[in-house]
């Protein structure tokens, strides 16, 4: 079944979401042909020279959405089977994200299609700066600044930044954002994701009056950011309950021993067999009995065939698109609260905005202050979704794209069509 779902156009998805805000806000037809396409979409081929001599050709994108706010911003993805279609969807969702937060930016994404952890590091490195010199037409501090993603690290960005600095004749700091800290780097950008998932969650919970003595929290996916979650959510008093990686998942009602489950995951290479917790599969997790649900994995993991079963009280969509347009009107009719990934996983993008911005000032933050600034700005922007979705009698999700939608329109319409 996940096969089936994977298959749907992600581009299609996103423009669905979008059509439907623009419904809400009632967007003008010419203003709505504008927004629903990309403004720029690069598609680059290029060799690169292997470790044992032969030359490979990968596949690379460069797609920004909308920059009407300020200039580009989005991650680079190195995934095998990345497609363009997939680079437009999350573009477009870079730019609601952006926007719904109040940062002046756009929207931007891109990546290779290939698979990282088949290269040496050598071969990583050749590659990234022969894709970075591709794109160069097109990133810049002014223009379009990347960022980590999935299967990407501080240490491409940096090779990223040199290049980029290499064709400038001078360090260009603000050319990427999730640096490494000696080159310009933001502190408190790592956990910056499940910094603003937890301060979004505790709030979410706090307006929902869950009285739960101990709120329990399922967490579908241990890699960087599901794993700051999880230590961050049980700093914060919750109990996790169950943990799950792309290998397994595993559950214990009483709560996990968390130091435990990540030596076990250390030696083992997965959450998998952990003798203090049950193992479930990964479908079995999201349909537990939780008060709060984290899908932090991959798309379309919440979906018509699953929805019905979900058993949250509350589910903080940390990965884009975990949620199907077709779950989310099942869930509104159960009445899970959903908090959506364009706002749920937003910490990253407002902690490079705070990066871009300290890079271009070359006057660097305690990462207390940016801890402070990211719960101010990530809670304003809770309650004024949560405001929109009260007004216009909305689902969050829908409240969240809405007031997105409207500020990127009214951008592009006060600036007008050149010529």
């Amino acid at each position: 079944m996940a096969v089936e779902l994977q298959s749907k156009s992600a581009f299609e998805t996103a423009q669905k979401r979008f059509d439907s805000a623009a419904d809400v806000v009632g967007l003008a037809d010419d203003t709505r042909r504008v927004l629903r396409e990309p403004k720029r979409e690069l598609t680059v081929h290029f060799p690169v020279r292997h470790d044992d001599g032969s030359v490979h050709v990968y596949t690379g994108y460069r797609v920004q959405h909308n920059i009407s706010r300020g200039p580009a911003k989005g991650g680079l993805r190195y995934s095998r089977g990345l497609t363009l279609d997939t680079v437009k969807a999350l573009a477009m969702l870079m730019t609601w994200k952006c926007a719904v937060v109040g940062i002046p930016y756009g929207g931007a994404k891109g990546g290779v299609a290939v698979d990282p952890n088949a290269l040496s590091t050598a071969e990583l490195e050749h590659l990234t700066r022969r894709y970075a010199t591709e794109i160069a037409v097109l990133i810049g501090p002014e223009k379009d600044i990347p960022a980590p993603d999935l299967g990407t690290t501080p240490q491409v960005m940096a090779w990223i930044m040199d290049t980029i600095s290499m064709h400038s004749g001078h360090s260009v700091t603000a050319s990427v954002t999730g640096k490494p800290v000696d080159v310009g780097g933001s502190e408190g950008r790592l956990e910056a994701s499940g910094r603003g998932i937890t301060y979004l969650t505790l709030e979410a919970l706090k307006y929902l009056h869950v009285e739960d003595e101990t709120p329990t929290v399922a967490v579908q996916g241990f890699g960087h950011v599901g794993a700051s979650t999880v230590r961050l959510l049980h700093e914060a008093g919750l109990r996790i309950v169950a943990v799950g990686d792309s290998r397994g998942a595993v559950y214990n009602p009483k709560g996990l021993d968390l130091q435990a489950l990540h030596e076990h995951r250390r030696f083992r290479g997965t959450v998998a067999g952990f003798k203090k917790a049950e193992d479930v599969s990964r479908a079995e997790l999201l349909e537990l009995p939780v008060t709060v649900l984290v899908p932090a994995a991959v798309e379309q993991q919440i979906h018509e065939h699953n929805a019905s079963r979900i058993q949250a009280r509350l589910i903080t969509e940390a990965a884009n698109a975990a949620v199907t347009p077709e779950a989310d009107a099942l869930l509104n009719e159960k009445g899970i609260f959903v908090l959506p990934d364009i706002l749920a996983n937003s910490g990253g993008v407002v902690v490079s905005y705070f990066e871009w911005v300290q890079d271009l000032q070359a006057f660097f933050w305690e990462e207390e202050e940016i801890n402070t600034k990211l719960h101010h700005v990530i809670t304003r922007a809770f309650y004024e979704v949560l405001h929109t979705s009260v007004n216009k009698r909305v689902d969050l999700r829908t409240a969240a794209y809405a007031l997105a939608v409207q500020r990127v329109a009214n951008a592009s319409v006060v600036r007008g069509i050149y010529p």
